[in-house]
């Protein structure tokens, strides 16, 4: 059976992290956090359970997870965020998958758990994430916020049934905040590419963003957190674009004086 490395980059998790760690207890053969200097207690949390506590200045999630990657010793790894766990029929899938690996990585499905309730819809589900893979075979890549792995081009994928849980919004405020700061980084990722943007733009992409998600993907069948998901997606989405153009507007006036 192939040994596995769990990776789990932190900031102030303490809230989440032993739920995290708990769940992989079963199939981890050594567990690593990286974490970005928390001051609540997850260090002491994350040393309780056994786990390798190593902390690292935050410089961005793709950054981060690289590094948490190559902290692994095992040619297996599974990358999580603190606030995930496998599901028991991905938990007992990830096993087989030790036992006897037919491929280089495999992605499954993530379901969000959104103040309470579970999103089966609103382009949140099926929210494939590919998070099991040899070490050697690929790597975090994408544009931050939104990272993802990226395998080599010769790699064999395959696909486990199962659910990726997610515990991702306690309450609405939590959210907006996310949106805020995640909207920041994104907009200052592309602008760094060129990207440009103006209001109509803005309002443009944010309502056809409502509309896919409430109308096209389902969103009014996940009810009331559906709706509200769906019209803060927007929301981001809107002042993404608005950042980009202020940002700009702000490189503009640089270049005059």
């Amino acid at each position: 059976m192939e040994k596995l490395s769990v990776v789990i980059i932190t900031l102030n998790e303490e809230k989440n992290i032993q739920r995290c760690i708990e769940s992989i207890s079963r199939i981890a053969d050594e567990v690593i956090v990286l974490d970005s200097f928390s001051t609540d207690k997850t260090q002491e949390i994350c040393e309780s359970l056994g786990a390798k506590f190593v902390q690292h200045k935050f410089d961005g999630h793709i950054q981060q997870k690289n590094r948490a990657l190559q902290l692994a010793k095992n040619k297996w790894v599974l990358s999580l965020d603190a606030d995930e766990l496998p599901d028991e029929i991905l938990l007992n899938n990830i096993i087989k998958v030790l036992e006897d690996p037919k491929a280089d990585a495999y992605y499954f499905n993530r379901l969000t758990n959104y103040i309470g309730q579970w999103i089966r819809h609103s382009a949140w589900y099926p929210d494939r994430k590919l998070r099991l893979l040899k070490k050697s075979k690929g790597k975090w890549a994408g544009m931050n916020p939104h990272d993802k792995i990226e395998m080599q081009k010769d790699a064999k994928l395959e696909y486990l049934k199962g659910d990726l849980l997610h515990y991702s919004y306690y309450s609405i405020e939590q959210h907006i905040a996310q949106i805020n700061l995640f909207s920041s980084i994104g907009a200052k990722e592309a602008f760094k590419k060129g990207r440009k943007s103006n209001l109509a733009i803005a309002i443009l992409k944010s309502l056809w963003r409502f509309i896919r998600n409430y109308i096209f993907k389902l969103g009014f069948l996940d009810g009331y957190y559906g709706l509200v998901i769906c019209s803060l997606t927007a929301w981001e989405n809107y002042i993404k674009y608005l950042k980009i153009r202020e940002l700009h507007k702000s490189s503009l006036k640089n270049l005059k004086h």
